[in-house]
């Protein structure tokens, strides 16, 4: 007699598919049967689960998301506790990096799937998918802004905002395209070292929130007319 499949077994093999899908091809362009036809499962059992596209799509956020979120808030509130500021944004950058450069398989992480799946959400625009992402690490990404706000007296929260995003821009393209520095460094990077990558990332972003500290970080540069 053929074995029959469960729930628990159903579930993740329709969210495994589904990522990645979206990771290859975006959230729009996937439909629920190409979806069903790679997990070997008929589209009433992907709608009794997830209910539809949008529901799978946040399933799989929550199972790459509350891990990965739970372990930055516990990395973050440790670093909080370092006296020196320099060491401590030092430590909080770290934290927040870590838990994103586990294994794709490691559902403790976010792993280069989850983040071209992030990537290619972001590059859609869909105002759903942006309501999802927003709910899975809004929370978190105010609490990393406030715990590098405590280490840069007098910064303004608008800079660190933005700089902030641009430490995830950073974090996303080296996790999709790790290869390039290697390419460009004809081999003297490894690409798959994923602790030097960490650390790269880390210097080059103490020494951007560090800069706000300084004095008149806040003022833009006056633009010489040269007419």
């Amino acid at each position: 007699m053929a074995k029959t499949s469960t729930s628990r077994e159903i579930r993740p093999a329709i969210l495994d598919e589904a990522e990645k899908l979206f990771a290859q091809r975006g959230f729009g362009a996937v439909a629920l049967r190409e979806i069903a036809r790679a997990a070997g499962v008929n589209v009433g059992s992907i709608t009794y689960h997830f209910g539809d596209k949008l529901g799978l799509l946040e399933a799989i956020y929550a199972r790459h998301t509350r891990p990965m979120n739970a372990r930055r808030l516990e990395l973050i509130g440790e670093a909080q506790r370092v006296e020196d500021l320099d060491q401590r944004l030092t430590a909080i950058l770290r934290g927040y990096l870590l838990p994103t450069f586990t294994s794709s398989d490691d559902l403790a992480g976010g792993g280069a799937r989850f983040t071209r799946l992030r990537a290619m959400l972001s590059a859609e625009g869909n105002p759903q998918a942006r309501e999802i992402i927003a709910r899975s690490f809004d929370a978190t990404t105010r609490v990393f802004i406030d715990a590098i706000a405590g280490c840069l007296p007098g910064a303004r929260r608008q800079d660190i905002v933005w700089r902030s995003q641009f430490l995830l821009g950073s974090l996303y393209y080296t996790l999709i395209n790790p290869e390039r520095v290697e390419r460009l460094s004809d081999g003297a990077i490894d690409a798959a070292d994923q602790d030097a990558a960490i650390a790269q990332i880390v210097d080059a972003s103490f020494a951007s929130f560090r800069a706000l500290s300084r004095p008149g970080a806040h003022s833009a540069p006056k633009l010489e007319n040269t007419e």
